[in-house]
């Protein structure tokens, strides 16, 4: 399901087996290496909504957390945990958290949820097909992360 009003109906009836977010991180910087900037958030969208085709029923593809580049680690990180803590509260177990960006990396180990990052593919120069196969092949190699922690306990925050 995605963040639609039209999947919002199904959302409500299937509450309780969708317990699992997945959430875009999007950067945006205007000025300085557009179009790098471009194919991070283009490529993510692309595997999420991969992910949430492939585990519809159980995932909720929310909206893409979008923030600056020239933002600080430590608002990025305040505004995403909010975030994070409002979905928890709203009986999400799992939230996944999706980029290109190696900036969030470094963040990984603050982070109360799952960070998945993957280096962005252009697909400027792909063909539609080639697109569809990149895509596939690197959803395939992510999917063992959800169905690997869905294997396990659900987080058990205090919040």
């Amino acid at each position: 399901m995605k963040w639609k009003v039209t999947d919002i109906d199904t959302y409500q009836q299937a509450k309780e087996y969708v317990d699992t977010a997945v959430i875009p991180l999007i950067p945006l910087q205007w000025g300085k290496s557009e179009k790098e900037t471009i194919t991070m958030g283009e490529f993510t969208e692309y595997i999420t909504d991969r992910i949430e085709n492939q585990f519809t029923g159980r995932v909720f593809l929310m909206p893409p957390f979008t923030y600056l580049k020239t933002e600080s680690s430590e608002e990025k990180l305040r505004r995403l945990m909010e975030w994070d803590a409002h979905l928890f509260q709203q009986g999400f177990k799992y939230v996944f958290y999706v980029t290109s960006d190696v900036a969030w990396k470094s963040l990984d180990k603050k982070l109360p949820d799952e960070l998945i990052w993957i280096p962005a593919i252009s697909s400027e120069t792909m063909n539609s097909d080639q697109l569809k196969k990149t895509v596939e092949q690197q959803t395939s190699q992510i999917m063992p992360l959800f169905t690997g922690k869905w294997q396990t306990e659900p987080n058990n925050r205090d919040e």
